[in-house]
């Protein structure tokens, strides 16, 4: 057992750390861009998901794991029903969105940089 550590370690509490609106809703963030210094391997927000707009990532990778509330994700156009305790993963280039209310954990993989946000709206006739 490797017992050196290979990075630093972060501890986060809800409620410490930036929140803000997002194209998606409010969003607390856990691990983020305030953390690029050391490197974390994927970001985490905690948010609160009030209609998130269509919209795709072309580099990063989401999970998403519904803590309550339940709704909808629509990925690529298909609705899927989730609620507490579902996980949803969402490849690079998917286009996504939510209706519903709902507590999302986040995590993208490497990151969820404004970079990598695209706008799918359009391309569904919806407005931005």
């Amino acid at each position: 057992m490797n017992t050196t550590p290979t990075g630093p370690v972060l501890v986060r509490h809800e409620g410490n750390t930036p929140r803000e609106r997002s194209a998606c809703g409010w969003r607390d963030r856990l691990i983020s861009v305030e953390d690029e210094a050391v490197n974390p391997a994927a970001w985490a927000h905690a948010v609160d998901i009030d209609g998130a707009r269509p919209h795709f990532h072309k580099r990063s990778t989401e999970l998403y794991y519904v803590l309550g509330g339940e709704g909808l994700v629509i990925l690529d156009g298909v609705e899927h029903e989730v609620k507490a305790g579902s996980m949803v993963h969402i490849p690079p280039g998917v286009v996504h969105a939510a209706k519903g209310r709902m507590r999302v954990l986040v995590v993208g993989i490497p990151d969820i940089a404004d970079d990598d946000y695209f706008d799918a709206s359009e391309n569904l006739g919806q407005a931005s």
